[in-house]
C-alpha cells in the first residue's frame, strides 16, 4: 500500500512565485539607501540673533558695513549709491584693510533673489568671512 502525498496530479510544476529573493534584494536596497542618503545631507551654518537685543544709542558710530540691493540694478554701501559694475571694486577697497570681514545685505522686496544672491558672492569674493542678513523692519 502506497501513500501519495498531495493532489490527485502528484508532482507537477507548481506556478507559484518564491518571493524570497525579491525580499533579500529590497532589504539589500532599503540599506543602501539608508547609508546613502544622509552622506548627501548639505548643511549651512546659520546664527539666530540675539532674542533680546541691546539697543544702541542714535548717536553710536557704527562701523557696520550694509549692503543694500535695490530694483533697477543699483546698489548702495552704507546710503553710497554703487552701480553693478563698481561694486565689486568698491567692496575690495572697503575691506582689504578691515580686520572685521562682517556686512549685512538687505534686499528691495522687489528684487529678485538672483540680484541677492549676486551681491552675496561678489561680498565673498571681496574677503568677506560674515554675511548677515538683517530682520524685516516693523513697519513693513
Amino acid at each position: 500500500m502506497a501513500m501519495s502525498a498531495g493532489g490527485e496530479g502528484g508532482g507537477g510544476l507548481t506556478n507559484e512565485i518564491n518571493v524570497t529573493p525579491m525580499i533579500d534584494v529590497l532589504l539589500v536596497l532599503l540599506i543602501i539607501f539608508m547609508v546613502i542618503v544622509p552622506a548627501q545631507r548639505k548643511a549651512v551654518d546659520v546664527q539666530l540673533p540675539d532674542p533680546n537685543p541691546a539697543v544702541a544709542t542714535p548717536n553710536a558710530n557704527s562701523q557696520q558695513i550694509v549692503l543694500e540691493v535695490q530694483p533697477n540694478g543699483t546698489f548702495s554701501i552704507n546710503k553710497e549709491s554703487v552701480t553693478k559694475a563698481r561694486l565689486a571694486g568698491r567692496l575690495k577697497e572697503i575691506y582689504d584693510p578691515r580686520p572685521e570681514k562682517i556686512i549685512f545685505i538687505k534686499g528691495d522686496p522687489k528684487v529678485k533673489y538672483q540680484d541677492v544672491i549676486y551681491a552675496m558672492d561678489l561680498a565673498r569674493g571681496a574677503g568677506v568671512k560674515v554675511i548677515g542678513v538683517p530682520p524685516k523692519d516693523a513697519g513693513t
